[in-house]
């Protein structure tokens, strides 16, 4: 089944970690549902523009997520959000594409280095009403993770 026209439900659904410990990490239609707003309206977009798009973390099922340490209001577990790269596209200048082009809720450049552009990995998150546009950046400051207003890059 696809999500759009570039992307596949086992793209999103694919877990390393689900393979290893056995979880089953179906979702259910209505996060279905929400998977294809968010590529319709942010993932395919990006692939449109930069090209190839690896999906870093997609849909995560309650287990899934307990076991890769999200948070328990995770919008993964609602086929909302994507953990997104391109390949050879600098993590920031895709965030920076989403916040300037794209309707969503939360846009997040996690863990990015100035200066390495394949370091970290851009989150996004769309739902069907009520987007924020909400827009961090989630950085390591005494080796807690913190989230800072806007795009630092």
């Amino acid at each position: 089944m696809r999500l759009s026209q570039n992307f596949t439900v086992i793209e999103f659904i694919k877990s390393q970690t689900a393979l290893r410990q056995g979880l089953d990490n179906t979702p259910e239609d209505k996060h279905l549902e929400s998977a294809k707003l968010l590529f319709e309206k942010v993932v395919q977009p990006v692939r449109d523009v930069f090209g190839p798009t690896t999906i870093n973390s997609g849909y995560r099922g309650k287990a899934l997520n307990k076991a890769v340490g999200g948070s328990a209001t995770s919008q993964h577990c609602k086929g909302e959000a994507a953990d997104i790269e391109v390949p050879g596209v600098a993590n920031a200048v895709v965030a920076e594409w989403i916040e300037a082009n794209c309707d969503f809720d939360q846009l997040i450049l996690e863990f990015y280095t100035p200066g390495i552009p394949d370091s970290g990995w851009v989150h996004v998150s769309y739902k069907a009403s009520g987007n924020r546009k909400k827009v961090n950046t989630a950085m390591k400051e005494n080796g807690r993770t913190v989230y800072k207003n806007g795009l630092i890059a």
